[in-house]
């Protein structure tokens, strides 16, 4: 496992979104704003890539096939207990779920504006 310390690079995001259109749109858009991010369409593929990489946030929609957000978040943190996590869901029930699970992660309803998905990365990060 490589890791670089986030201030000397790009924060490392990796964010699992099972809907194509939106996982597109994020990653460019978060590309844009500075963030390095990887883009994966599912849970499996997500703790893939954790047990290989270490990374700054997890962004994970909540409702996806097979291993949802929330269980990718468990097992992420259990490796790595510094982990920062930002769910995503346009499920509001979900949310509050989320929230009761996973100790320190915040939950970003869809639809939400990308200055505030960013603002929230930015203060996630900061913490």
């Amino acid at each position: 496992m490589t890791n670089t310390p986030a201030a000397l690079t790009h924060p490392r995001i990796l964010l699992a979104e099972d809907d194509q259109a939106m996982r597109q749109f994020l990653t460019s858009a978060l590309t844009r704003a500075g963030f390095e991010v990887t883009a994966v369409a599912d849970g499996m593929d997500a703790l893939t890539r954790l047990e290989r990489e270490l990374y700054d946030l997890l962004i994970a929609d909540i409702v996806m096939p097979g291993i949802d957000g929330i269980e990718v978040a468990r097992r992420a943190m259990r490796a790595d207990p510094d982990l920062k996590v930002l769910f995503i869901t346009g499920f509001a029930a979900v949310s509050v779920n989320a929230k009761q699970q996973v100790g320190e992660s915040r939950v970003l309803s869809k639809p939400f504006h990308l200055r505030e998905l960013v603002d929230n990365i930015n203060r996630i990060l900061a913490a």
